[in-house]
């Protein structure tokens, strides 16, 4: 019995030192470097086909990069033929031959591919290896010119460039020609809003519109500061943040200064005779202002003063719709007003596509006439909607639709059918999106679709046949009901068709004349396909499958799909699960969750990516990484899935993440429940730190890059709509509203686990003053957390967001694996360095 005691103490003191030596767990650094966004695009190239439809006939170009090179091909959807465009060995040959530049098939670097002559010929340009002097842009951006300067020419400065090849290629000869002589086409201007009669150019300067004629524009586009040119003031009442043209956000108070004198965009809308022209303009005077401050801008700090309307606050941006007859130059001010500070905006035609690719772009109002304005006015509280007409001479208003909600009114750009004799409207009021058909006089006809699922956008309309050409998803029984599809169905309800089936994402380009759609499509574990189809289902031609061939030699995996309960265990929760490419069952995980609460979406990949930071990158440090809807998150399921949040922004989407994270640890051994992490972008941030307050003893360790954790410092926008706000009337008729909502800040005290918050310093949308103010509550609640800064950087943080990676991704490894780094170098971000 003593020598079985004693051999038994042995053991237990071998083992105690055995389990001593034990290293702790390594960060997989390695492996997560090899798939950087600089690595991975040397690794996947083209994942999708994006047709150029062309001007005559139903033919459309594309181009696609695979790791054999970039193949530039013509599709005939009406012999169902696909061919090359032109050969490019051939093509490689004849550039050097024709230029002494060297060129080859795998390298072509093409840019500028138009088709022109009846589109019997493709004209590009290509960069050469020479360089040449070309006049130097001055400090506005203009070419400087010649001038005089005591009595002597002085010469325009020069900058040295890379000389630009210019091409034509006769499509049936196979014949290349070098324009030795070509004239480069004239740019348009980004203030310049010309009309579709190409006779006059609206734009804006010193807050009033001007406008000069097409002769005088040519000389703007040749040379903006030429003394010669002719133009003339529309407008004299317009004044700073009540301009009639676009404003200053984004700019610096010396960038404002040193523009001031300059020419704008004024953002019109024209009717299609070129008769009128109308715009939106903002009255932001009583807008309060709100800064930031680039500290690493050079020669020295700037400051950037914006107007920025938050929640609640009674001083709100006030909206009008003034339509200009362009041959008395008279305006006429829409009797549009109904709700105290609400929005107003003009319905546009829908761009053809085969109109892309062209230089010249013109917008256009709905109606074909000039005498009939669309416009849609919602209320402050966004519960009230009117799809209105304004008649443009006497500013007269009639509306055709209305939409009221309580909670939130969502739209889709209007279905016009045979210039507004019938419109197709898009609505959820029967607690799903759908479509219902109105006469041109506002009279419901009929509802085109119906059931439990969800329509999105109008692809198509053929007014001839009566069919309409839509997206939509959970329709389809057994599939995510996220993935999109294209149905067709009459005008009467009756014919519902799906056009592309499959258990796919689905997304589509429908041609002007709606007879073919180019189809790709794919799910975050498949390679992406893309294909050619025609308008009644039928596939005519496969056309690319994306090659992944390189990427899976690295050691790539896809990931895995899943589907859990919601809080409520009813509802289902659909997600993605990203493991180590290295990955062992027998081993025990930290799961990390990316999260986005939405409402505007769900942080749910549905179909391949090569953005693998936020999931894949981050697994293969040593995590399970899990993506996962959560109630209230996405659009594209019921209202009231997507409306579940409303009137509790912080908290509503927490519980569905906590509880999808335990019924995956129920079902998979190899997850490590004890060690939880959460990060999250933008209200992804706002939505990791309160998991860290609201559940402090599940989530140990959060990431949160740049949060809104202060609603009410946010703007009204996103605030007002998704979380509600009270409009309250009193007896004298006053209207005014009232906002409340939780924020993080006042949960500090609950911290327990590892924190760090991150911000952009100059973040003109969810301003710094967020974060700081959760580290301001978090200082005052005694407790220890990280904070981190990106100097001189926005949102998204920039040429910084491998920094950030990096930086994410070794604050989890600290605090969930043991992996404590010393160097002051990130060794993998210097190898990754391209070699200049």
């Amino acid at each position: 019995m003593k020598r079985n005691l004693l051999t038994l103490l042995l053991l237990s003191i071998g083992i105690g030192l055995f389990a001593q030596e034990i290293p702790a767990p390594k960060a997989n650094y390695e492996l997560a470097a090899k798939f950087s966004p600089n690595r991975l695009k040397k690794l996947v190239f083209s994942t999708s086909v994006n047709p150029h439809w062309l001007k005559n006939g139903e033919k459309f170009w594309y181009n696609y990069k695979t790791p054999e090179g970039n193949f530039y091909y013509l599709v005939d959807p009406v012999s169902s033929t696909k061919s090359e465009l032109f050969n490019a060995v051939k093509m490689a040959a004849d550039m050097s031959r024709l230029t002494a530049d060297p060129f080859d098939a795998e390298h072509l670097d093409i840019s500028k591919l138009k088709f022109i002559n009846n589109e019997k010929t493709i004209q590009f340009e290509v960069k050469s290896k020479l360089v040449e002097e070309e006049e130097k842009d001055d400090e506005n951006g203009d070419k400087q010119e010649e001038e005089k300067e005591g009595g002597k020419k002085q010469k325009a400065k020069k900058k040295m460039v890379a000389k630009v090849w210019h091409f034509e290629y006769q499509i049936a000869s196979k014949q290349l020609n070098l324009l030795d002589e070509f004239e480069k086409p004239l740019e348009q201007k980004d203030w310049a809003s010309v009309s579709p009669n190409q006779e006059y150019v609206i734009f804006a300067k010193h807050h009033n519109l001007y406008w000069m004629d097409a002769e005088n524009y040519k000389k703007a586009q040749k040379n903006e500061k030429d003394s010669t040119i002719i133009e003339h003031e529309l407008t004299t009442d317009g004044v700073e943040y009540y301009s009639y043209g676009s404003g200053t956000y984004g700019k610096t108070n010396k960038e404002i200064e040193e523009e001031k004198d300059k020419r704008k965009a004024a953002y019109v809308t024209f009717s299609a005779d070129s008769k009128k022209f109308a715009l939106t303009r903002e009255d932001e005077r009583e807008v309060k202002d709100l800064w930031v401050i680039n500290s690493v801008a050079s020669p020295r700090p700037t400051l950037e003063s914006y107007k920025y309307h938050m929640p609640g606050e009674k001083e709100a941006p006030q909206y009008e719709i003034l339509v200009f007859d362009w041959e008395s130059k008279k305006s006429v001010k829409v009797k549009a007003s109904a709700f105290k500070d609400q929005t107003l905006s003009i319905l546009r035609a829908p761009e053809k596509k085969m109109d892309a690719d062209d230089d010249l772009q013109f917008s256009k109002w709905l109606s074909a006439g000039s005498d009939l304005l669309y416009f849609k006015r919602q209320s402050r509280d966004m519960k009230r909607v009117d799809i209105c007409t304004a008649n443009t001479s006497t500013g007269e208003v009639k509306i055709l639709i209305e939409e009221r909600l309580n909670t939130y009114v969502e739209t889709r750009p209007l279905g016009f059918v045979n210039n507004g004799s019938e419109l197709i409207h898009w609505s959820e009021r029967d607690g799903w999106a759908h479509f219902y058909l109105y006469d041109g006089e506002g009279n419901l006809k009929n509802q085109i679709t119906s059931g439990p699922w969800h329509c999105d956008r109008i692809q198509g309309i053929d007014e001839k046949n009566r069919v309409l050409y839509f997206t939509g998803n959970a329709r389809e029984n057994g599939e995510d009901p996220y993935y999109t599809h294209l149905y067709c169905v009459n005008f009467d309800g009756t014919g519902l068709r799906l056009l592309n089936k499959g258990n796919f994402s689905h997304d589509v380009s429908l041609n002007d004349q709606n007879h073919y759609f180019v189809n790709n499509s794919s799910r975050v574990n498949t390679a992406p396909v893309s294909a050619l189809y025609n308008s009644k289902g039928s596939k005519l031609i496969d056309l690319e499958t994306t090659d992944l061939s390189r990427l899976f030699e690295t050691g790539y995996q896809f990931p895995e799909l899943f589907k859990v309960k919601a809080g409520d265990g009813v509802t289902d929760i659909y997600g993605v699960m990203y493991k180590p490419f290295d990955f062992d069952p027998n081993k025990k995980y930290p799961i990390l969750t990316y999260v986005y609460p939405g409402p505007q979406t769900e942080a749910v990949y549905k179909s391949f990516s090569t953005r693998m930071d936020r999931a894949d990158r981050m697994a293969q440090l040593g995590f399970i990484v899990v993506t996962l809807g959560n109630r209230g998150g996405h659009p594209a399921r019921s209202k009231w899935y997507h409306n579940y949040g409303y009137g509790n922004l912080r908290d509503y989407g927490l519980e569905d993440k906590k509880v999808g994270l335990e019924q995956l640890a129920d079902r998979f051994d190899f997850i490590d429940i004890t060690k939880v992490g959460i990060f999250g972008h933008s209200g992804g941030g706002f939505m990791s730190t309160a998991a860290m307050l609201v559940y402090p003893d599940f989530f140990k360790v959060a990431v949160s890059a740049a949060g809104n954790h202060d609603n009410n410092i946010y703007n009204r926008w996103w605030s007002e709509t998704h979380h509600g706000v009270k409009e309250e009337i009193s007896e004298k008729g006053d209207t005014t509203f009232t906002y409340k909502i939780d924020d993080n800040p006042s949960l500090a005290k609950n911290l327990k686990g590892k924190l760090m918050i991150v911000t952009g310093d100059i973040d003109n949308n969810v301003h710094p003053g967020n974060t700081i103010r959760m580290a301001n509550a978090l200082i005052k609640a005694n407790k220890r957390f990280d904070f981190f800064i990106y100097p001189g950087q926005r949102h998204g943080f920039g040429d910084m967001s491998e920094y950030s990676f990096w930086l994410r991704g070794e604050y989890f490894c600290k605090y969930l694996l043991g992996d404590f780094r010393n160097s002051a170098d990130y060794i993998e971000m210097q190898n990754d360095k391209p070699k200049k």
